[in-house]
C-alpha cells in the first residue's frame, strides 16, 4: 500500500520522486522521419496496432474556451487521412461549445509501451452530415441509443436517470433503424503541426517536428530539443 505524505518527506512523495525508466528502445532520425508527417504517423500508428497497444486511436483532445481557459480529454481517432484527423462526438458537450467558439485544437497520442508521443495542433471543422451518417450506421446498437439518451456534460441526477432514458430510447426503434441524432457528428482536426517524440536514454529524446503555414503548403522539418 502506498502512503500518502508530504513530497519533501517520505511515503507518496518519495516514490513520485524516484519513478523514472530509462527509454532505450530505438531512435528518431531525419531520414527515418521522411519528408510526409502523415506517412509516419501512418507507420507509428500501424507499428501501435502490431504491438497490440490497448486503443491505439485513444487519443488526448485539448480545447480551449474563447477566455483561454484549456480543458483535455481522451476521444478516439476515428480516421485519417490527407484532410485530417477524425473524431465523433456530441456537439452538445463542453469540447463542442469550446470548438464552436475557438476551433483550434491539440492531440496528444501516449503510446508508452513503444516510448513514443505524437502531437497534433490544428484547426478543427465538422465533416460533412454525409461522413457523420456513415459512422453513425457503424456503431454497435447501445451506442447508437447512447447518442441519443446522454446530454453529453449536462448535468443529471443519478445513474437511473441515463439508463432509464436509454431505456425509453431502446423501447422507441425496437427494430434498431436508429436514425443519426441532429446533436451528434463529427470533427476533423487538419493539421498545421506534428510532432513525433521518442525517448531516449539520459533524457535525450528525439523530437522531430512538421510545421506548415496553411493547408497545402509544403510541410516544413525541424529537430527540437527535448
Amino acid at each position: 500500500m502506498v502512503e500518502h505524505t508530504n513530497p519533501s518527506g517520505s511515503g507518496l512523495g518519495r516514490s513520485l520522486a524516484e519513478l523514472r525508466q530509462e527509454y532505450s528502445q530505438g531512435g528518431l532520425s531525419e531520414e527515418q522521419a521522411g519528408d510526409d508527417p502523415l506517412a509516419l504517423f501512418q507507420r507509428w500508428f500501424e507499428e501501435a496496432l502490431a504491438a497490440g497497444l490497448p486503443e491505439p486511436n485513444a487519443m488526448v483532445l485539448a480545447t480551449a474556451a474563447p477566455d483561454g481557459k484549456p480543458s483535455a480529454r481522451m476521444v478516439l481517432l476515428k480516421g485519417f487521412d490527407e484532410r485530417g484527423l477524425t473524431f465523433f462526438t456530441s456537439y452538445q458537450s463542453r469540447k463542442a461549445r469550446e470548438l464552436s467558439a475557438n476551433p483550434q485544437a491539440a492531440l496528444v497520442f501516449p503510446w508508452h509501451p513503444l516510448e513514443r508521443q505524437v502531437r497534433v495542433e490544428g484547426i478543427v471543422e465538422l465533416t460533412s452530415a454525409e461522413e457523420s451518417d456513415e459512422y453513425f450506421r457503424t456503431r454497435p446498437l447501445g451506442s447508437r441509443l447512447g447518442a441519443w439518451a446522454s446530454e453529453q456534460s449536462a448535468v443529471i441526477p443519478d445513474r437511473t436517470y441515463l439508463e432509464r432514458l436509454h431505456a425509453e430510447w431502446m423501447a422507441r426503434y425496437p427494430d434498431g433503424n436508429i436514425p443519426r441524432p441532429p446533436h451528434w457528428g463529427g470533427y476533423r482536426l487538419v493539421p498545421f503541426v506534428f510532432e513525433f517524440w521518442q525517448g531516449r536514454p539520459n533524457r535525450l529524446h528525439d523530437r522531430i517536428q512538421f510545421s506548415r503555414s496553411r493547408v497545402g503548403a509544403p510541410w516544413q522539418r525541424c529537430r527540437l530539443a527535448p
